[in-house]
C-alpha cells in the first residue's frame, strides 16, 4: 500500500498528474535544502558572504579551469537571465574569487588562485559532512544519485519545453 501524495493542497494537482505534483513538491522542498546546504558549506570554507547563486557560479566558473562567457555560464546553469548573473560575477570579481578575461571581442571569466582555493575548501568540506553521511546510510549507492541526476537533467528539458508552450499560449 503506498502513501497518499504529500504535494501541499494549494499545489496543482488532479488525479491524472498527483505523482508530478508529489514530485514537484519533493523539488522545491530539495532545493530549497540544497540552496541552503551550499550556502553554509561555502560559510563553512571561509565566505560567509556569497549567496546560493554566487556559490554555484563559482564552481561553474572554476570548473574544467577555463575560461567562460557570461553566456557560457547562464547556458550551463540554464539561467535565462543574463543580468543576475552578470551582477553575481561582479561581486565574485569584487571578491577576487574570478578574474575578467577576454576571448577576442567576448569578456571571459575564470577562477582566481582565491577562487580555486575557496572551492577545494568547499570540496574537503562537501565530502566530509554531505558525501560521508550519504556513504554511512548504507541505503543510498553512487549508481543511484546518478540515475536521479539522469531523470533531472531529462526532466529540465521536459519543463523547458512545457514552458515554451505555456509561452505561446
Amino acid at each position: 500500500m503506498s502513501s497518499p501524495p504529500i504535494a501541499a493542497s494549494s499545489h496543482p494537482s488532479s488525479e491524472r498528474s498527483a505523482e508530478t505534483a508529489e514530485f514537484e513538491y519533493g523539488l522545491i522542498v530539495a532545493g530549497n535544502a540544497f540552496h541552503r546546504w551550499v550556502v553554509r558549506c561555502m560559510t563553512a570554507a571561509g565566505l560567509a558572504e556569497l549567496s546560493s547563486l554566487e556559490v554555484l557560479l563559482l564552481h561553474s566558473v572554476n570548473h574544467r579551469a577555463r575560461d567562460k562567457s557570461l553566456s557560457d555560464i547562464g547556458f550551463v546553469l540554464n539561467i535565462e537571465d543574463t543580468h543576475i548573473v552578470n551582477y553575481a560575477l561582479k561581486k565574485l570579481l569584487r571578491l577576487g574569487l574570478v578574474e575578467r578575461g577576454k576571448r577576442g571581442k567576448e569578456v571571459t571569466y575564470r577562477s582566481s588562485d582565491a577562487g580555486q582555493e575557496a572551492v577545494r575548501r568547499y570540496r574537503e568540506i562537501r565530502e566530509d559532512c554531505l558525501i560521508r553521511s550519504l556513504e554511512s546510510l548504507g541505503t543510498v549507492d553512487h549508481k543511484q544519485i546518478g540515475e536521479a541526476a539522469n531523470l533531472l537533467r531529462a526532466l529540465s528539458g521536459l519543463y523547458d519545453q512545457a514552458a515554451r508552450a505555456a509561452t505561446s499560449l
